[in-house]
């Protein structure tokens, strides 16, 4: 069973079109990495999926039901922005209040499981307004999970933290999927923190998506190549060309190339060429750059 699937999903704010015959399926247990630039309908798409605003036309079922279905919708916990506390109150104030908003019985014993599950048990008497953005971000999913969510759907929960911010939020979100059977949707811009986490993709543009796939194959279209630097890079590029059937020099004065088996193989030829190298090393197309491959394929 699919946690989300969407089928021919559209969304019109006057005459601009945000989401446009928009298909997507996320599977039960999945952290479902969303991907796109600004404006291209993800947080549309996301408010839709969470019943926030109403599509104008498609289907959204969540775990085979229909979204609108108040069973089904009581299983999703939701962050899209900011968590909605009170800055003078402490933590565990505001997750009473949430778990009042919405009637869970044994309430204390529900913070702590929820608070423990985001690493915040220690800090349940600070005020929210003392608490860092890390920190804020983990407690606006803590809220999501009261009630026992078994999806999640996150809007940029690891913009703007800082590198020991991400590697906790990072370690939550993985633990919730993996030991606590969680379905995460998570929209983000650091694609680097994202590949490290994600087990399916979305990339949406212009409101349609134009790419869904796992992890695995994310990684057989991303290939290995050896990248060199030399002082003579015109001539190393002939070389190389007529030995390599790919070879290219990237943005940073990198030669590139894709097809080689090893570095050493390399600096042996363009030696035997009168060649010398300063700087080789193996490396790997990522996320981000594939990503920014596929968005120029379209322009």
């Amino acid at each position: 069973m699919n946690a989300i699937e969407i089928k021919n999903l559209s969304k019109n704010f006057g005459s601009k079109q945000a989401v446009c015959s928009l298909d997507m399926t996320v599977p039960k247990g999945a952290i479902y990495g969303f991907i796109g630039e600004n404006g291209s309908g993800k947080s549309t798409t996301e408010k839709m999926i969470c019943g926030l605003i109403h599509p104008d036309g498609g289907s959204i079922k969540l775990f085979g039901r229909d979204y609108t279905d108040a069973d089904v919708r009581a299983k999703v916990g939701v962050l899209i922005e900011s968590p909605g506390c009170f800055p003078n109150y402490s933590v565990w104030n505001n997750m009473k209040l949430q778990a009042a908003n919405l009637n869970i019985k044994n309430a204390d014993t529900e913070i702590q499981r929820v608070l423990k599950m985001v690493r915040m048990e220690g800090a349940a008497g600070n005020k929210y307004k003392n608490c860092s953005l890390g920190m804020k971000q983990r407690i606006g999913i803590a809220m999501a999970l009261l009630g026992k969510s078994d999806l999640l759907v996150l809007d940029e929960p690891i913009n703007g933290l800082d590198a020991d911010g991400m590697r906790i939020m990072r370690e939550v979100l993985c633990d919730l999927g993996e030991n606590h059977g969680c379905t995460i949707l998570i929209s983000s811009h650091i694609l680097g923190e994202l590949e490290k986490i994600a087990t399916h993709y979305g990339i949406i543009r212009g409101g349609k998506m134009i790419k869904e796939m796992t992890a695995e194959e994310l990684e057989e279209s991303c290939p290995t190549y050896v990248a060199l630097k030399t002082k003579d890079i015109n001539r190393a590029k002939a070389n190389l060309a007529c030995k390599y059937s790919r070879v290219e020099e990237d943005e940073a004065g990198y030669i590139r190339v894709y097809d080689a088996k090893e570095p050493e193989e390399i600096v042996t030829y363009l030696y035997e060429n009168g060649i010398l190298i300063n700087e080789i090393t193996t490396a790997k197309i990522g996320l981000e750059e594939y990503y920014i491959d596929l968005m120029k394929e379209g322009r």
